[in-house]
């Protein structure tokens, strides 16, 4: 348990350090929901270290409906996280692309995890109830929905227009190489094998995050390359594809007051 304790103890200086970069740097004007996500890691560690010392062993029914809440508000905040990252990329056209984009992102994200659902089931432990259980479903399929996000937005990083030194994707890397260990771990806990093994992976994802931690620091320690402009086909694209989006929804608008 000592090991456990110095990593979360490292885990909690890792976010304060990255939090006065996030303030030195003044990203909070740029991505202030991811500013907002990390000041809410390091709350809800503090918190969580103090429900399991105080709960944990004397009322663990508490300490549950204690863990399920905080990993509730922590899965709203990465969705944010992961449609603001999205919308920050479409920083050069944002200006003329309609109202509701950043919905239609959210609903492209929802669809996905949607898709991820299924698979996140085969990778979810049972738990103590049906409600734990659908929690940690929800958990393995965030990790899916961020590792599919770097892997579309790395893929697509020259037809976006943004690179390593951008800050979106120095984020959205921390955040796939965290979930690639998380799903590793989920894969590995479906198996049969030794409690101790299954500790030791536990131990890696936390290990795992002080690293995106640290990448995240010297990432924002760096100062961040200026912002290129989308290709001439690349933004006619997007404003095409928005147009057409926008057409369909005032389509579907004439036809609800066409019925009635």
């Amino acid at each position: 348990m000592s090991i456990d304790i110095a990593v979360w103890y490292a885990c909690i200086a890792g976010e304060a350090t990255a939090i006065a970069f996030l303030l030195y740097r003044r990203l909070f004007r740029i991505l202030p929901v991811f500013c907002v996500f990390i000041v809410w890691a390091i709350l809800s560690d503090f918190i969580m270290m103090v429900a399991r010392g105080a709960f944990a062993t004397q009322d663990p029914h508490l300490y549950m409906r204690i863990l399920m809440v905080e990993i509730s508000l922590d899965f709203c905040m990465q969705f944010a996280v992961l449609v603001e990252l999205s919308w920050s990329v479409l920083r050069p056209i944002r200006a003329v692309l309609p109202r509701r984009t950043i919905v239609v992102i959210s609903a492209i994200f929802l669809l996905l995890g949607s898709a991820a659902w299924p698979i996140a089931g085969k990778l979810a432990l049972p738990g103590p109830s049906h409600q734990w259980h659908n929690l940690m479903q929800l958990q393995q399929a965030f990790s899916i929905l961020r590792v599919l996000f770097f892997l579309l937005l790395a893929g697509f990083s020259q037809l976006l227009a943004i690179g390593w030194k951008d800050r979106e994707l120095q984020i959205a890397t921390g955040l796939g190489f965290y979930s690639l260990m998380s799903l590793g771990a989920a894969i590995l806990h479906t198996h049969r094998v030794s409690p101790a093994l299954y500790h030791n992976a536990d131990q890696i994802v936390q290990v795992s995050y002080f690293c995106t931690l640290v990448y995240w620091i010297f990432s924002f320690a760096q100062q961040e390359a200026p912002r290129q402009e989308f290709t001439p086909r690349m933004e006619s694209f997007l404003l095409a594809v928005s147009g057409a989006a926008r057409s369909n929804r005032m389509t579907l608008e004439q036809l609800r007051k066409s019925s009635k």
